[in-house]
């Protein structure tokens, strides 16, 4: 089907106007978006070219708000927790600000070959049960490579620091050719959310990720949705309507995902810097500070790799930064040892922003950076092998090197960058929410080992998440185990449970090995928003007074999404209330399902969600009758 546009949506703006020049200042509010660009391009003679578009995957208003929403929404992860904007914050130069260390090649943390890359998701099996990884144990993996910024892209021939996301895109459900040229900012949207380090586990695969899209509100764990999207939201509000305003009808796929994200990355256009007014012929645009800099930039060969409006030629040099053993860049793409050590060349439109420099995250500020190319004193070293010859010609005197760094810092920052105006806004999302993070009670009895097991809590506490997990680590290994849920806070480190969990297996051989996951779809009709949920392990262990174990306990706080909380009767968790889910709870109450969720052993595996649906702690006619009411209201 042709791509469609939303009937309520402004006109697309002209081919050489992106949407990120559109309804921008205050000369232009409330007029139509082509109109408002026209005049702003008037207004400012924007330095970069027009945006290159594949004639595969051309733009369109709905293909770019869905774009925006699928980049912002967490649940295009496995966990629920984790979104394209977690490692690319608009504010921040589309980098991720946050200090993640990777131990590098030694395995060895705080050494000198430390990555510092970005959070993604703890190590599980195709079962989505926590895996014990070698590196990070049972904590968040880290990215090997820092996040590069997403902001201009859409003018790079290829996309990721060793270049591997081309300009041609192969669909990767069907393994046809969907963009001849130009496709790298699809190739590359495709590829994070079924990293296994990122975003999944090895079983969250497209069919997966696209049948959960059909089932899960819009960016339901965000708040402060931007105003372009929440209108949007607020006529289409599932992912099936999105995709049939952007595309012509409701199939989700993994091409049609990368069409969006990659359509809506090619809006993130920064080019209403002081550097750019200054190019128009603004010559008071750069203080004679900055100019000094700009000039010092020239003279000193950084324009050699840093060339042109773009501030980068798109080249892959090695610059002397570690050795390239550690990590062979462009020659893991090539093959060709001659690329040994070679990285992307990223522009430097917005650095000042950034809070990492390099693609291992090697320095935290611009003056650490300069002094490197400068070869300054006390500098890091630069590593001879395959170290590029343009690197001998760069010349950083000292007397220049702070107005170089004003230059930087200063002139190249987009003011809607900066303040994460459009169209560089973005929700809150679940992750930079504090309140809702679990929060650590401590507590605990001790095992064999004189080891106190741990709760894995890192999935959102939100009501009717169909992914929601509780981990078990440190326990003794083998031993059975039962998740304890109070909703009181715990006395002397311990709880006194209102239900309980289990068994589950403690996998693992030894003191303190043992890994337990327990699957549990937080059913609408046993929590409410707002309310603190206390939990606590009980693992059998001869060893522990009593011969019972303890772990610490942690407090959730659920919540409702953002489209509020689901039905109580709807009880197959589809999104409706119809006669599945009577017949879904029929069965359940014929099972006498008490507890809910996977993982267990000594509870029925088939039990997706409980039938004690007055809380009572076991099932009999008082549930069937509440629920035949539920479902009578039809919510």
């Amino acid at each position: 089907m042709p791509d469609q546009t939303r009937p309520d949506a402004p006109a697309d703006p002209a081919p050489h106007t992106p949407r990120a020049r559109v309804a921008l200042a205050g000369l232009t509010i409330g007029l139509p978006s082509l109109i408002a660009g026209v005049l702003l391009a008037a207004h400012f003679s924007f330095a970069l070219p027009p945006v290159p578009t594949p004639v595969e995957n051309p733009t369109t208003e709905a293909k770019c708000v869905l774009g925006k929403v699928l980049f912002m929404d967490e649940q295009l992860a496995s966990n629920n927790a984790v979104a394209c904007v977690s490692c690319h914050i608009p504010g921040r130069a589309g980098a991720d600000p946050r200090i993640a260390r990777h131990p590098g090649l030694d395995g060895l943390i705080n050494t000198p070959d430390d990555i510092l890359g970005s959070p993604g998701v703890i190590m599980a099996d195709a079962g989505a049960n926590f895996v014990r990884s070698t590196t990070f144990g049972t904590n968040a993996q880290i990215t090997p490579r820092a996040s590069q910024p997403n902001i201009n892209v859409a003018f790079a021939p290829q996309l990721f620091w060793d270049g591997r996301a081309s300009g041609q895109f192969i669909d990767p459900q069907t393994g046809q050719v969907a963009i001849a040229v130009g496709g790298a900012l699809e190739s590359q949207s495709v590829q994070p959310p079924v990293n296994t380090v990122e975003m999944a586990h090895p079983s969250y695969d497209w069919p997966a990720i696209t049948a959960k899209l059909a089932r899960v509100k819009p960016l339901d764990l965000a708040t402060n949705i931007p105003a372009d999207v929440s209108s949007a939201l607020a006529a289409r509000d599932t992912y099936p309507e999105l995709f049939q305003a952007a595309f012509g009808d409701s199939a989700i796929t993994a091409r049609r995902i990368a069409f969006a994200l990659a359509a809506y990355q090619r809006t993130l256009i920064s080019d209403q810097t002081p550097f750019d007014r200054f190019l128009a012929g603004q010559q008071n645009a750069l203080t004679p500070g900055q100019q000094q800099g700009l000039n010092a930039f020239n003279a000193g060969n950084c324009n050699v790799c840093h060339a042109g409006d773009l501030l980068t030629n798109h080249t892959f040099r090695n610059v002397g930064l570690r050795p390239p053993g550690e990590d062979l860049g462009r020659q893991l793409v090539t093959g060709n040892p001659a690329d040994r050590g070679r990285f992307k060349v990223p522009g430097l439109r917005n650095v000042g922003l950034k809070a990492t420099f390099m693609h291992n995250g090697q320095f935290n500020n611009l003056t650490d950076v300069i002094r490197f190319y400068a070869r300054a004193p006390g500098a890091a070293p630069q590593f001879p092998d395959n170290r590029d010859p343009v690197m001998n010609n760069v010349n950083v005197p000292p007397q220049v090197a702070p107005a170089l760094q004003d230059f930087l810092a200063n002139a190249l920052t987009d003011p809607r960058v900066q303040s994460q105006t459009f169209p560089f806004d973005k929700p809150t999302i679940f992750g930079e929410r504090a309140d809702l993070r679990p929060v650590n009670l401590n507590g605990g009895v001790a095992g064999t080992g004189g080891v106190i097991p741990r709760v894995i809590a890192a999935d959102p506490a939100m009501i009717g998440n169909r992914d929601f997990r509780v981990g078990l680590d440190a326990a003794l290994g083998g031993a059975p185990a039962r998740l304890l849920v109070s909703f009181a806070p715990p006395a002397n480190g311990r709880i006194t449970p209102a239900r309980t969990y289990g068994d589950v297996a403690a996998v693992g051989v030894g003191a303190g090995t043992g890994l337990a996951t327990f699957h549990w779809p937080l059913a609408a009709h046993v929590f409410q928003g707002g309310q603190n949920v206390f939990l606590q392990w009980e693992v059998d262990d001869p060893a522990a007074p009593a011969g019972k174990a303890y772990s610490n306990v942690v407090r959730l706080t659920t919540f409702c999404g953002r489209s509020g909380c689901p039905c109580p009767a709807d009880f197959d968790g589809s999104g409706f209330v119809d006669a599945d889910d009577f017949v879904a709870y029929l069965d359940a109450f014929d099972r006498g399902c008490v507890g809910e969720g996977r993982g267990t052993f000594g509870a029925d595996p088939n039990c997706p969600a409980t039938a004690d649906f007055d809380n009572s702690g076991f099932v009999d006619s008082d549930d069937y009758v509440l629920y035949l009411g539920r479902f009578d209201q039809g919510c």
